[in-house]
């Protein structure tokens, strides 16, 4: 699951999300309100922009539009995207309101009360213009787009209808958070995904049975006439409706729900994500839902990444993750996070590479082995070039796309990862394996990585390799058939 080379097209409502904490130990004397005493605060980017945050936490890139102010809000609004490396070059400064601001002042774990900062007058005429031409200075750079609709202005008929019009013109996928409800506004939309009161709110009836959400699916479906509904349904999970398709629903894993807030834009980011990078919408639904399920077991408005969506993937239904969902080739900052996890949980994690062009015994047996040695193995590719550069331009006679899906598919393989370099010295030396396992060929060689790997505490193992087998010999086989 890679999303690294996908990016999405953010338009909504932004806000900058405040989180002052402290502590409560009396009551004011003056009225009969707690008395907050401050000790810290936390900022981040909130409504259209923590759909960016998700984005990125899960390896894809965000380009941000949408309104802000000419005040200090809109300046620190901006350096947390910058920070962040979130595109914000479209957002547009409006002398007609200020910057959306909403402080939460939390003690205990528990908000005490909320501050909001905002304007809802409707857009001037001059906001909209620029907002139109912001997205059409984004839209050739992205591969889908999520409308972020939280109801303060942004998402204005307009606007809405503009966006359509030029992910129709470019064959960009659409995704939209709906707040208002009237599902027309977002006409030939891929997917909407209302939560139960929206969708409730929409079909102007309560929502009690898997039957009451497949009938509102259809029906605001129909009102699209776009592609598709995905309900949220919280703790009871999600409802699918595709146009043609038989419904889907997906219950959520039981868990301790710790704080919801932001999930929503969980869902839209990675749906949108999964959905740009080649997923069904059935499979990216599976794969948000999972990431919903990390959100809420976090306090605030939190973020999830690659690493902890797989294992909730796994926890919730490890078949239709190794049958429809599991990853073939990771980034490695995405299989870093994974190796910490695996160290958490006290797993001896193992490390070899190699060209891997076709597979045969020899191979087979060297995993084998490797797997014998540690609790997950990870195995390094070469990439094309790599292999080019070291056996010449007639190989490899399979790309890294083919030989990383094969070796995923192989029972003693855990994870698969690529580098360009010669050797796997950077890669050792991000993952610092327990176990560096290499061909008993490297007997009298030096074993790359080997110090790396001693020094903190591992060691390296010489594999038995079988006799009479090598993809060299294989080629000059079939070429003198």
């Amino acid at each position: 699951m890679d999303f690294s080379k996908i990016t999405i097209l953010c338009i909504g409502d932004v806000m900058l999300d405040r989180f002052i904490y402290g502590n409560v130990q009396r009551i004011s004397p003056e009225a009969p309100v707690p008395v907050l005493q401050l000790n810290d605060k936390k900022e981040m980017l909130g409504g259209a922009g923590n759909v960016t945050n998700n984005i990125l936490s899960l390896g894809g890139k965000a380009i941000l539009i949408g309104l802000i102010g000419q005040d200090g809000y809109a300046d620190g609004l901006k350096n947390l995207a910058q920070q962040k490396n979130i595109t914000d070059r479209y957002l547009v400064r409006s002398s007609h309101r200020p910057t959306i601001c909403k402080s939460r002042f939390i003690a205990a774990n528990q908000q005490v009360i909320r501050a909001d900062e905002e304007s809802l007058a409707p857009l001037h005429h001059d906001e909209i213009s620029q907002l139109l031409q912001s997205i059409d200075l984004a839209i050739d750079k992205v591969n889908a787009i999520v409308i972020s609709d939280y109801g303060k202005g942004v998402c204005h008929p307009i606007v809405i209808k503009h966006t359509m019009q030029q992910a129709k013109l470019h064959n960009i996928p659409v995704f939209v958070d709906p707040k208002s409800s009237d599902f027309s506004l977002y006409q030939y939309a891929t997917c909407v995904t209302p939560n139960t009161k929206e969708a409730s709110a929409a079909v102007q009836h309560t929502l009690e049975n898997d039957h009451d959400f497949e009938q509102a699916g259809e029906t605001l479906l129909n009102a699209t006439q776009g592609q598709a509904i995905l309900i949220t349904r919280s703790e009871k999970g999600m409802t699918l409706v595709e146009r043609g398709k038989p419904v889907t629903t997906i219950p959520s894993r039981a868990r301790e729900v710790f704080d919801v807030s932001g999930a929503g834009d969980t869902v839209i980011a990675t749906l949108a994500l999964a959905y740009a990078a080649g997923y069904s919408l059935s499979e990216a639904m599976h794969i948000a839902n999972a990431a919903a399920g990390v959100v809420v077991a976090k306090a605030g408005t939190s973020t999830t990444s690659i690493a902890e969506v797989l294992n909730e993937l796994k926890a919730q239904d490890p078949r239709s993750f190794s049958e429809t969902i599991s990853p073939t080739l990771l980034h490695p900052e995405q299989l870093l996070e994974q190796v910490k996890q695996w160290k958490r949980q006290k797993l001896t994690v193992g490390f070899t590479n190699g060209c891997f062009d076709i597979i045969h015994p020899g191979h087979v047996m060297l995993l084998k082995q490797a797997r014998e040695k540690c609790d997950r193995l990870i195995v390094a590719l070469n990439t094309d070039r790599s292999i080019k550069a070291l056996k010449g331009e007639q190989r490899p006679i399979n790309n890294l796309q083919s030989r990383s899906q094969v070796m995923a598919a192989l029972r003693y393989v855990d994870a698969v990862v690529a580098f360009d370099e010669d050797t796997p010295f950077n890669l050792i030396n991000l993952f610092k394996p327990d176990i560096l396992v290499k061909g008993a060929d490297y007997q009298n060689k030096e074993v790359i990585g080997r110090d790396i790997v001693e020094i903190n505490g591992g060691k390296v193992i010489l594999a038995n390799l079988q006799e009479g087998f090598s993809t060299t010999n294989i080629i000059d086989k079939i070429s003198n058939s």
